[in-house]
């Protein structure tokens, strides 16, 4: 079952030759926020382009402990280790915000790599910003406060999610913070006594963007900086409009 035209801006970014010959190959699949795709040491059979919602790739440790490592929106695809010939997940695969997704199997995504010039380039591209936010999120856990981290984090969520209401519980944000639940429930409160977020159950608001930026100084803007150079717009505030894009 093929899909007519794709929701997601890495693959609007293709050639329109080389994307009405690759579309015929997705099917369109619904993910529920909490679903967890996969489990580290899965087989990685699917590589999916995200339409809308939130996921994040998250480390877990022997013990048990989930860290994120990496977060997705319509901006990007999962997973890059298909692209780099791996067929076992190395992080598991958590769905925070649900939503469409395009799904294409692996075997027909390597056979795509293999035959269109465009889509391959930007595999690698997008591979190369993948890993820059993940060395950012290295630096950031461990040179930024936690305040300093979840503000950042809200920018990440906010970039990639539609409107300013971002759904997203205190336990999910631990995950992504590497920190405790109390310690995710002082950072917010510290960012709404500055007036950039309100918060409410399992809701964040962002009421003032550029004073979650100030929040965040240097932990967020490198990477997304880099997707920009590499591939097009995607955070809010930098994004083409529809009478800019048609004039």
């Amino acid at each position: 079952m093929g899909v007519s035209s794709p929701r997601n801006r890495l693959l609007q970014t293709l050639p329109p030759e080389e994307l009405e010959d690759l579309m015929p190959r997705f099917e369109r699949v619904q993910v529920q926020k909490g679903d967890i795709l996969w489990s580290v040491g899965d087989l990685l059979d699917s590589v999916y382009f995200p339409e809308a919602g939130l996921s994040s790739n998250v480390a877990v440790t022997s013990e048990g402990r989930r860290i994120e490592v990496g977060c997705f929106g319509d901006e990007g695809m999962i997973s890059t280790a298909s692209v780099l010939n791996v067929d076992r997940a190395p992080h598991e695969l958590l769905v925070q915000v649900g939503g469409p997704w395009l799904r294409i199997g692996v075997g027909p995504f390597r056979d795509a790599l293999r035959s269109s010039p465009a889509l391959h380039d930007l595999m690698l591209r997008y591979t190369h910003t993948v890993m820059m936010t993940v060395s950012q999120t290295a630096m950031s856990n461990g040179a930024h406060s936690v305040e300093e981290r979840l503000a950042r984090w809200i920018l990440m969520a906010h970039d990639r999610l539609e409107g300013d209401e971002l759904s997203l519980t205190h336990d999910f944000l631990s995950i992504m913070l590497a920190t405790q639940r109390s310690t995710v429930t002082l950072a917010i409160q510290a960012l709404e006594g500055y007036g950039a977020i309100q918060a409410r159950r399992a809701l964040i608001i962002v009421r003032d963007r550029d004073m979650l930026c100030d929040l965040a100084g240097n932990s967020y803007g490198p990477a997304e900086a880099e997707y920009e150079r590499q591939i097009g717009p995607f955070r809010k505030g930098m994004r083409p409009t529809a009478s800019a894009s048609s004039g």
